[in-house]
């Protein structure tokens, strides 16, 4: 069970064999530590002493972040006791064939997802670009085979990801001021989603890694660098267009955020504060860009009861590009939501002879890592759209 925490305010406290999440002197939810998996706190919300040794007594994965989504730190369970996989990991970074064959598989199912996409955007909005680009996209994906080091393939994988930005905007019925990738900060509404997004993703992925015992810092794509996780950013490449890109289509596109979910956070401007809208969230199921299913049974969305005043629909916040774009309340909660919606839709996926859901992917994919890294199997083969 993965839970959310983001009311402002809030504290977790220990009582018992359980944790409560208090505001003042309510108590709103009663958390069972055998069932956690993961929490995610946003902004200010406090855990006491007390709490936090119970979390760390159960080695449950607990995630801060700033109010707005972006990583500040984690609490985890103690690092894996298998020194052994350890020495191999480090070691096999100076291996370039090993090294060039892994970065190879990654982005190749990179690639391919990307243009799978496309493809599907070119089929459900007979958008003119998205077409060439996929096409692109899989002529890298054959250039990429006759790659011979590590940097090469790093070229391909950024010249894929810029063809398929350029198409991306079109599998978007509305015009939202996406033209290219803007990280930090984000400028755009789409931008502000998809890094929201990424966060959400890269933190399942950690958790699988620490899961499969596996250190999360050396990678082979990504340069080892101090403080990077570069393994979990290895790892979240074939699932960032599964996941998160398919899933910022479906908020768009079904009308789930809308403009006046957003706000351009102005320096000095006190009045451009997060405010409460009535939208109720639409049926995240019926997208054919995105094709989300599955049941939210399996995540704890929640968030404190706050007294609410009915108002007016709030109007559309101009974008500018100038600032970042940031949002409300009520939204963020509806992006948590459609988030743990889209980790329980379930596919076959042959290498498992099962049906997975995404969340059960990510773990699969980690511990199919480590059989790689172990020598149990001799290519990785990512998770590929279909």
């Amino acid at each position: 069970m993965v839970v959310y925490i983001k009311t402002q305010g809030a504290r977790i406290i220990k009582e018992g064999r359980h944790l409560l999440v208090k505001k003042g002197d309510a108590v709103y939810h009663t958390l069972f530590t055998y069932k956690l998996k993961q929490i995610v706190l946003f902004g200010n919300v406090e855990v006491t002493h007390r709490a936090l040794a119970q979390i760390m007594r159960h080695e449950i994965d607990t995630v801060f972040l700033s109010f707005d989504g972006r990583y500040l730190g984690r609490i985890a369970s103690a690092e894996s006791r298998n020194v052994f996989l350890h020495k191999r990991q480090y070691r096999l970074l100076d291996d370039p064939d090993f090294t060039l064959r892994l970065a190879k598989a990654i982005v190749a199912g990179k690639l391919a997802n990307m243009a799978t996409l496309l493809m599907r955007i070119k089929r459900s909005r007979e958008e003119s670009l998205a077409g060439p680009r996929a096409h692109d996209i899989q002529n890298l994906i054959r250039l990429l085979e006759k790659a011979d080091n590590v940097d090469s393939v790093r070229g391909y994988e950024g010249r894929g990801s810029a063809l398929y930005f350029a198409a991306f905007p079109g599998g978007f019925i509305d015009h939202w001021g996406f033209t290219r990738r803007i990280r930090r900060p984000p400028t755009d509404p789409v931008n502000s989603i998809l890094s929201l997004l990424y966060t959400f993703l890269m933190n399942r992925v950690y958790a699988a890694v620490r899961m499969a015992g596996l250190d999360p810092y050396p990678g082979f794509l990504h340069t080892i660098d101090y403080g990077r996780y570069s393994l979990v950013l290895d790892l979240m490449e074939e699932f960032r267009t599964i996941i998160a890109d398919t899933l910022t289509l479906s908020l768009f596109n079904l009308k789930i955020l809308k403009s006046n979910d957003f706000y351009e956070e102005i320096p000095s401007d006190e009045d451009m504060l997060p405010v409460v809208s009535p939208e109720v969230p639409a049926d995240v199921s019926k997208d054919p860009i995105g094709l989300i299913s599955g049941s939210v049974e399996d995540a704890t969305v929640f968030d404190i009861p706050e007294q609410r005043m009915e108002t007016e629909e709030a109007p559309a916040v101009k974008i500018t590009g100038k600032h970042p774009v940031k949002l409300h309340r009520d939204a963020f909660q509806r992006v948590i939501e459609a988030f743990e919606k889209k980790l329980t839709t379930e596919f076959y996926y042959p290498p498992a002879e099962r049906s997975l859901s995404y969340a059960d992917a990510i773990i699969f994919q980690a511990g199919h890592y480590r059989k790689v890294i172990e020598g149990e199997a001799q290519m990785y083969q990512p998770v590929l759209l279909k």
